[in-house]
């Protein structure tokens, strides 16, 4: 048996894996990761790739420049229907040096004395919106998505690239579709391009009236004689409102029900200990599952033939990143199917790893652990107000969404 065909399964369903939810991956990870760490699966709609499910072959995936992001944009390049791809030239969809480039210019902007320095505003925002929702709640449930999550995501994002309030809904309509990967083609190339229209006027206004944001401070930065192009600043406010915005109000509203449907004590502890957050954030970002195949949703071809865990890839072949199967491994966590947040050792891949290692995981980490310092805190004995049975997810998006959290918030009173 020759080392490729060692790595390929013919009774695996086809992936992306339909046991999937936000609670984790699909329980034929486990089995994976034991027996058959990369595996050669079937995509849904045609096409084969290859499925690295193990936190150490990730992290090597991740390493290694013979894996191209930009390679998947080729016009011979495997291709997957309803995989949300994105737009070519982004940050996220470069290798090096084009990615190494713009990430070091990227970061002049991105300093952690201005992402700590953002949450004091997150906090304000954020009871700002819980305000308003004490004042609508009349006693009866509120909905935590288009209350709180989805509002405070975008109003982060937006003032970090200096986008004017009154835009904002509009900007949310654009982001929605751009992100929707089952609704009609020509609705996402449609939000994609007045996306890149709009960006485009954000950016020609900074250039000519810089203030106190992210994205002139992107204008502003140097290597050298090197800046960042027109369209290069375009494609990083795509990268930064599209990640920003989506996988921050994801979490936000997949963690509180988390929380408050399966570890309420602990809700109420963090509320008592907000010391707490920083060490449960962690486990929450290790343990809650964020995208909705399983992976990043961002293939990468092997430009020549590469062995991982034994399985040689060849050249040509799209490979995929079980980034949730890969922070359940039992050779790096202590018991990873137990949410445990006293865990110490947490070197989760939520954000990625290595050069490819997100971007505005600082920003996220503010604006995760404010939101749940401020609903921890303001209401020790919410609950959710249907069966979890009963709640609706959106269908065709890149993560796991939510389309509503109805939530009884019972304000503690001081």
């Amino acid at each position: 048996m020759t080392a490729r065909t060692s790595g390929e399964s013919s009774e695996l369903p086809e992936f992306p894996f339909p046991g999937t939810s936000y609670r984790g991956p699909d329980p034929v990870f486990t089995r994976l990761r034991a027996e058959r760490p990369v595996v050669r699966v079937r995509w849904t709609g045609g096409g084969h790739a290859w499925l690295v499910t193990r936190h150490e072959d990730v992290k090597q995936v991740l390493d290694d420049t013979r894996f191209s992001r930009a390679a998947s944009y080729a016009p011979d390049a495997p291709k997957f229907s309803g995989l949300f791809q994105a737009p070519p030239g982004m940050i996220i969809s470069l290798d090096p040096p084009d990615h190494t480039r713009l990430r070091v210019l990227a970061e002049q902007a991105f300093s952690a004395a201005r992402i700590e320095g953002m949450r004091p505003r997150v906090r304000e925002l954020a009871g700002r919106l819980l305000d308003t929702l004490d004042k609508e709640s009349d006693g009866g449930p509120v909905d935590l998505v288009e209350g709180f999550a989805a509002p405070l995501a975008m109003a982060v994002i937006c003032e970090l690239l200096g986008v004017p309030e009154r835009d904002r809904d509009q900007f949310l309509t654009w982001v929605r579709q751009f992100a929707d990967v089952s609704g009609p083609e020509e609705l996402a190339v449609e939000g994609r391009e007045n996306l890149g229209a709009y960006i485009a006027g954000l950016v020609a206004g900074k250039q000519a009236e810089p203030a106190d944001d992210v994205l002139s401070a992107l204008i502003a930065a140097r290597d050298g004689e090197d800046r960042l192009s027109f369209e290069e600043l375009v494609g990083l406010g795509y990268t930064l409102l599209g990640g920003g915005y989506d996988s921050s109000a994801g979490q936000i509203s997949n963690f509180t029900l988390t929380l408050l449907e399966h570890h309420p004590d602990y809700w109420r502890r963090l509320g008592e200990h907000p010391e707490d957050v920083p060490r449960a954030l962690e486990e929450l970002l290790r343990t809650v599952n964020l995208t909705a195949n399983d992976t990043s949703g961002l293939p990468r071809i092997a430009t020549e033939d590469v062995t991982v865990a034994g399985v040689t890839i060849p050249a040509g072949d799209a490979v995929f990143l079980a980034f949730a199967s890969a922070n359940r491994d039992g050779t790096v966590f202590t018991d990873p199917e137990t949410t445990d947040f006293g865990r110490t050792h947490n070197p989760h891949l939520a954000f990625g790893h290595g050069i490819h290692r997100c971007l505005g995981a600082p920003l996220a980490r503010v604006e995760l652990a404010v939101a749940l310092e401020e609903l921890t805190a303001r209401y020790p004995d919410a609950r959710v107000a249907v069966p979890e049975s009963e709640l609706l997810w959106r269908v065709g998006d890149v993560n796991h969404n939510l389309v509503s959290l109805p939530v009884h918030l019972r304000r503690s009173t001081p």
